[in-house]
């Protein structure tokens, strides 16, 4: 059973308990949907002032959306488009602190207003897919998120197939 967390401590701190919470949570199960699932709540609780966390899964040469928290989403984003795409293209973590500044940026929420997206890259290089989180606040995400965030999800890996 999964127990809600007080985050104490500074962020990076906050940041560790919430990537030792994800492996706990899915110790043990070997479901890509399952632990993507669970990852993305996990997100959700833990991170304030978002309005979107979730998974757009690779298929062929466009993502296509997975488990997610948040209003409905656009269902198919091709490589190299918006934030998303070019996360998946450049297999390299985008940071954008206002997305209306985003070249190609493809509103699914017009409540958000900045966004971070970092792929899931497997060992042998092959993209399975990205995990983008929205905020209706400019500005919400920085280098902090950006470092935890990519362990984060290099902890999720490890049970993702």
């Amino acid at each position: 059973m999964f127990n809600v967390e007080t985050y104490n401590g500074n962020r990076e701190q906050q940041y560790e308990l919430v990537v030792k919470q994800l492996k706990a949570l899915l110790e043990g199960e070997s479901n890509t949907i399952a632990n993507l699932s669970n990852a993305a709540a996990l997100l959700n609780q833990f991170l304030d002032r978002v309005n979107w966390v979730g998974f757009y899964l690779t298929e062929g040469t466009e993502l296509v959306l997975g488990p997610f928290q948040g209003l409905p989403a656009c269902v198919r984003i091709p490589f190299g488009r918006g934030v998303c795409g070019t996360a998946a293209k450049n297999k390299e973590t985008v940071l954008v602190e206002d997305v209306h500044q985003f070249p190609g940026h493809i509103a699914c929420d017009a409540a958000s207003q900045s966004e971070i997206v970092v792929p899931l890259v497997k060992e042998d290089g092959i993209l399975l897919g990205v995990l983008d989180i929205d905020s209706p606040e400019k500005a919400r995400f920085d280098e902090t998120d950006r470092k935890y965030l990519e362990i984060f999800v290099s902890a999720l890996m490890e049970y993702v197939k």
